[in-house]
């Protein structure tokens, strides 16, 4: 019936399976630590926002993506709204919309996005 690459086989060898658990565990733990890390500077960020807001009297003050970004290293700024304009004309309208929402907002939702997708599995015991 099955030879020896046949898909018939109900269960992967014992090695295959532990193999794959152990790197779906290290993925796991992974993406929690970026995520942890993201919702970390995303409270960073808004505390800043906050700080600045105090500093000036009470007007609101909101760091965009973008100004972030250019604050770090606004060369490579630069050369990725140089790409995307040449390179997907198609998206460009929506990566400045992303580079003008609030730093903190949007490091913060990915960050809480990745957390749920990859958080603590709870067996139905």
């Amino acid at each position: 019936a099955g030879g020896r690459f046949s898909l018939r086989d109900a269960a992967a060898p014992v090695r295959f399976r532990r193999h794959f658990f152990r790197k779906a565990c290290v993925l796991t733990v992974l993406m929690r630590l970026i995520a942890l890390a993201m919702i970390a500077a995303a409270l960073v960020l808004l505390g800043a926002d906050a700080l600045t807001s105090l500093e000036k009297g009470g007007e609101i003050t909101v760091r965009s993506l973008g100004l972030i970004w250019s604050i770090l290293h606004p060369g490579s700024l630069a050369l990725f709204k140089d790409w995307a304009q040449h390179s997907v004309p198609f998206l460009a309208q929506t990566i400045y919309s992303a580079l003008a929402m609030p730093g903190w907002g949007l490091i913060g939702v990915v960050g809480v996005l990745i957390a749920f997708i990859f958080g603590r599995k709870h067996s139905a015991e």
